[in-house]
């Protein structure tokens, strides 16, 4: 019976050949012939079921065959000769001595790396491709080649530089505070700082962003309102630090008034706590006009333009207050307006009821009949009764007033007793 040929190992190798196989099969005895495609190779016959072979140089995927006296194999056995790698790029092409960061290998025929070489240290390899490969390097010092090898063959040498880590240094953090509940963006300027480890608030870690040798960028972890110290730790050791705070976010109790005109411009008094640093107030989603910090607890504020009623929020660095608590709605409301009396006359010894009939009344808190103030009831939006106070003999204006302003005058006749 022929040989049978089922199984090489290693099933690849470099196309210059030389590569040690074991064959493994049957009717190996009185072996006479063992080849890769067409090419012949020297063997050494082990046993019936066993040779081993160097590969002959050769190209692409052959078949491999034993011929013995019986007759040759037939069987769908391969070996494939592999293409030696390259590399043409190393990003980046120097690291701190102790090794540790990431280097991209770029290049081709890099499948099945069996190993990468920092001089004559191994790199451990994160992944692999036919054209990259990423890989955590190895200590060293100076200058090193870096190859790679695969079942094709040691790629070409390219030149990676291992240099002494400096200790990383700040010199500002921007912004210097911000919320207890942290996830906004700081960024930390100074020098040395590439390929960092860790950056610290206080004892918590926050995210790394971006890292170049003079800046980083992080998500500033959560913490308790307080001040912490900043540090960024590198190969080349630990920074010095640099304070952050820490700060509660406001809270908004009152406001005072409650109620204005909905063209703005009047002032408002806001009540609160963690006002201090306050860079912003909005009227719904208005921002004021202008704003004056009087004590942490209080704000003097020149209300916006808006409608309706809308809740009036502060901005910190801390956070933006929210209306979980308090009462800091403000309504907004039209210019009262008059446009009847009723009766538009009446006695000058005063007491007469009038009906003043309009629009936006509902926050009517004055009403004046020549200036002198009179008493009234505030009965409908578009309806007030007023009682007239005495006056001389002849016509006065009657205004109407709201927290919005001063209606039009309408005219009111006092007739001599």
């Amino acid at each position: 019976m022929a040989p049978v040929v089922t199984s090489v190992s290693p099933a690849q190798g470099a196309p210059a050949g030389g590569t040690n196989v074991t064959i493994t099969g049957s009717g190996f005895t009185g072996a006479t012939k063992v080849k890769f495609g067409p090419n012949g190779t020297n063997f050494i016959l082990v046993s019936d079921t066993q040779i081993t072979a160097k590969t002959p140089p050769g190209t692409g995927t052959v078949q491999v065959t034993v011929t013995a006296p019986t007759g040759t194999s037939t069987q769908n056995v391969f070996f494939t000769y592999a293409q030696a790698p390259t590399l043409t790029s190393l990003s980046p092409t120097s690291g701190p001595t102790s090794g540790g960061n990431t280097v991209t290998l770029n290049g081709t025929n890099l499948t099945g790396a069996t190993s990468v070489k920092f001089g004559s240290n191994s790199a451990v390899i994160l992944t692999n491709t036919a054209t990259q490969i990423t890989v955590s390097a190895p200590p060293g010092t100076g200058p090193v080649n870096v190859t790679v090898t695969t079942a094709g063959g040691t790629s070409n040498a390219l030149t990676y530089t291992y240099v002494a880590a400096s200790v990383p240094a700040l010199s500002s953090l921007s912004p210097t505070s911000g919320p207890t509940s942290g996830g906004n963006v700081v960024t930390l300027n100074g020098s040395n700082l590439a390929g960092a480890t860790s950056v610290k608030f206080g004892s918590n870690s926050a995210t790394i962003l971006t890292d170049t040798a003079s800046q980083i960028t992080v998500s500033a972890p959560a913490g308790p309102p307080s001040s912490v110290s900043v540090t960024v730790t590198t190969a080349g050791g630990t920074s010095n630090p640099l304070p952050y705070f820490y700060l509660a976010a406001p809270t908004l109790s009152d406001l005072s008034p409650h109620l204005g005109p909905d063209t703005g411009g009047n002032t408002v008094t806001v009540f609160g706590t963690n006002l201090t640093l306050t860079n912003a107030v909005n009227f719904g989603g208005n921002p004021a006009a202008a704003f004056t910090v009087v004590s942490d607890n209080q704000l003097t504020v020149t209300a916006p333009a808006g409608s309706g009623t809308v809740v009036v929020t502060v901005t910190t660095p801390g956070g933006t207050s929210t209306a979980a608590s308090g009462n800091p709605y403000y309504t907004y409301l039209g210019a009262p307006v008059l446009t009847s009396l009723t009766p538009s006359h009446g006695a000058d010894v005063g007491g007469d009821a009038i009906v003043l009939t309009g629009s936006n009344l509902t926050f009517t808190d004055a009403v004046t009949f020549g200036g002198v103030p009179a008493s009234f009831s505030a009965i409908s939006d578009t309806q007030v009764v007023a009682t007239s106070p005495g006056g001389a003999p002849g016509t006065v204006n009657v205004v109407a007033q709201t927290p919005a302003g001063s209606s039009n005058a309408l005219p009111y006749l006092y007739d001599p007793s």
